[in-house]
């Protein structure tokens, strides 16, 4: 049964937007860390983002978020250790 967004205490509302907004980072870091600065900023976000919305509330989205943003971190890491010594 669906919840009615409305009837949520406000700080639900938040902490599931921030759960939300963790997951979608966390997916568009991996996607931008084929450049470095964007995907390790996203990364960054989504992390900080889903650990705040974990504080207020233990969600499957959050941990899919951070999840999602940790491997975004490690990828722009190599791709980036890759381009440092690919031009040597």
């Amino acid at each position: 049964m669906d919840v009615d967004p409305s009837s949520q205490d406000p700080e639900l509302q938040i902490a599931n937007f921030l759960a939300i907004a963790s997951a979608s980072l966390g997916l568009l870091s991996i996607c931008l860390a084929i450049i470095p600065a964007c995907g390790g900023v996203a990364s960054i976000l989504a992390v900080v983002l889903g650990l705040y919305s974990l504080k207020t509330e233990h969600s499957k989205t959050a941990i899919v978020g951070v999840t999602l943003a940790t491997l975004g971190i490690l990828i722009t890491i190599v791709y980036t250790l890759f381009l440092l010594f690919s031009q040597s």
